[in-house]
């Protein structure tokens, strides 16, 4: 998905520089795409909100495990294992809200194109 996402603003990005381009339908197909990628963001925040409270409670637990003298290396593993799952999908929908909101830039240029191409009558 970062693939995809990084590679459709870059092309929306040329498109932008060019004159001879309907207007009206690449903005509709551009909200089209956000659309998508809005979708995919409210995803990839579901998963990353649900590790990031896995791995408070994981380390709570651990932490609560060793004051009380019990001590589960267990439950360490499992605090690390979620930490290293959690940073890459930090990082992912990191990526995946930046882009999105270049995107809305990118909408709102469009969107004033099609506004000089078909001024509004007084």
């Amino acid at each position: 998905m970062e693939k995809r996402i990084l590679s459709y603003r870059r092309y929306i990005d040329e498109l932008l520089k060019k004159e001879d381009v309907d207007w009206q339908q690449a903005a509709a197909d551009h909200l089209v795409q956000i659309g998508f990628f809005q979708h995919e963001r409210l995803v990839h925040l579901i998963v990353t909100v649900t590790f990031a409270i896995l791995e408070i409670l994981s380390l709570f637990m651990t932490l609560l495990s060793f004051d009380l003298g019990s001590g589960n290396p267990g439950l360490g593993c499992l605090s690390v294992l979620l930490l290293i799952l959690l940073i890459p999908y930090i990082r992912h929908y990191y990526i995946l809200e930046n882009e999105t909101q270049k995107m809305y830039v990118q909408y709102d240029l469009m969107r004033n194109k099609v506004a000089k191409a078909f001024p509004t009558p007084l």
